[in-house]
């Protein structure tokens, strides 16, 4: 989070950006954080958290969406490296929750795979039609994160890990207009 208070100050360090660090991760990595974020373009994690080589493993998918692959691509830091803290990163705007939502409030599908991450996202959807309220496309993306960093938190593989305090699963949203960070669910105490 110090790193993405620089991203919106544009007081950016730029760590670990360099042919020394590129030289010191050659043989092992060992990141501090793995970030699922979407495949937005306006939401790289390494830059908007001011990070540099080896420091993070990323995923990114339409929505965060996940499936058995990615739920493993997650779980590899932590399971194999000890990483301490995954992110699951959603974002204002984002056009894959926008066109989930209207795929399934109009129960029209979407074209080729894209009709997968309209089926993962589902829950999310159905969360925010039972909640109403304004700007249900806001609020999807929102529920996305809180119900993906939920089930990552429980899942058999990181759940052990969580409960002794090893791993710490957050969500968190990411403003497009700001630049800022806000953790939504799962912050450690």
């Amino acid at each position: 989070m110090d790193g993405n208070k620089r991203w919106v100050s544009g007081d950016l360090q730029h760590p670990d950006r360099d042919p020394d660090r590129r030289e010191f991760v050659a043989q092992k990595q060992e990141p501090f954080g793995s970030v699922l974020a979407c495949i937005d373009s306006r939401v790289p994690p390494e830059l908007l958290f001011d990070t540099g080589l080896g420091d993070l493993y990323v995923m990114r998918t339409g929505g965060e969406a996940v499936g058995p692959v990615v739920t493993g691509s997650v779980e590899y830091g932590p399971i194999t490296s000890g990483t301490p803290l995954i992110v699951v990163l959603g974002h204002q705007r984002c056009g894959a929750v926008e066109a989930a939502y209207k795929s399934l409030r109009d129960d029209e599908p979407l074209p080729g795979n894209l009709e997968s991450i309209a089926k993962a996202l589902r829950p999310a959807y159905q969360q925010t039609v039972r909640q109403g309220g304004a700007d249900p496309v806001d609020r999807m993306a929102r529920a996305q994160v809180t119900l993906t960093a939920a089930d990552l938190r429980s899942n058999d593989a990181l759940a052990p890990l969580v409960k002794k305090g090893s791993l710490a699963v957050i969500g968190a949203y990411y403003s497009l207009d700001t630049g800022k960070v806000e953790v939504l669910s799962g912050a450690p105490y």
